[in-house]
């Protein structure tokens, strides 16, 4: 049996496909996959089911880069095809996806766990039948929040021109937590990123 560190690292970055939601809090796990495609000069290509693909090689690790195109609340089709595709375990898996319950320019590494509300993640975890999977959480909450009732608005808005800095960061942080994670596995990635991350933020 192959060992599962032979194999490629996967990471999806969540978002809803569509000019009219770039740019839009929901999106930032598109937005940072993207980020990664443009720095290794990749171009994305059309997978064998609802997503597009990128791969790649960080240092001697291959890494499929994955934008689904099934819409947020169904990411676990497209993820479940791209597992099977490249027959990795849930190990090697990564995903990218906002929360709102950091602050615009967070980003926290987690080793596996609940979707916490959010419904990319919770698809996710209902087609492959298991939470024990890593992913990145990037904030996108404001100083002022909109009440519950408003929430799906205020995902699928923009950014706020003065947070725009924040969020570049944020982008860029994210994507050095993926090679991170790729190169040299999920503990290295928590302990360099989620201990330094008010740092990162100033």
């Amino acid at each position: 049996m192959e060992d599962a560190s032979d194999l490629p690292i996967i990471v999806v970055g969540l978002g809803n496909p569509g000019f009219e939601y770039d740019d839009t809090r929901h999106n930032i796990g598109f937005m940072v996959v993207e980020s990664l495609s443009a720095k290794l000069q990749c171009p994305w290509k059309p997978g064998k089911g609802e997503y597009l693909f990128v791969e790649t090689v960080a240092g001697e690790k291959t890494v499929v880069l994955v934008k689904p195109l099934t819409y947020m609340n169904n990411s676990g089709l497209a993820v479940r095809d791209v597992i099977e595709r490249f027959s990795v375990p849930v190990s090697n898996l990564i995903v990218v996806v906002d929360d709102f319950w950091f602050d615009v320019g967070t980003v926290k590494v987690r080793a596996k766990g609940s979707d916490g509300g959010h419904n990319g993640l919770a698809s996710i975890i209902s087609h492959l039948g298991s939470e024990e999977f890593a992913r990145i959480r990037c904030g996108i909450k404001k100083e002022v929040m909109p009440p519950k009732s408003e929430m799906s608005e205020f995902v699928l808005s923009p950014f706020d021109e003065d947070e725009k800095e924040k969020v570049a960061r944020m982008i860029l942080h994210a994507g050095e937590a993926v090679i991170a994670f790729a190169l040299y596995g999920i503990e290295k990635a928590m302990n360099e990123f989620n201990s330094s991350n008010s740092e990162r933020m100033e």
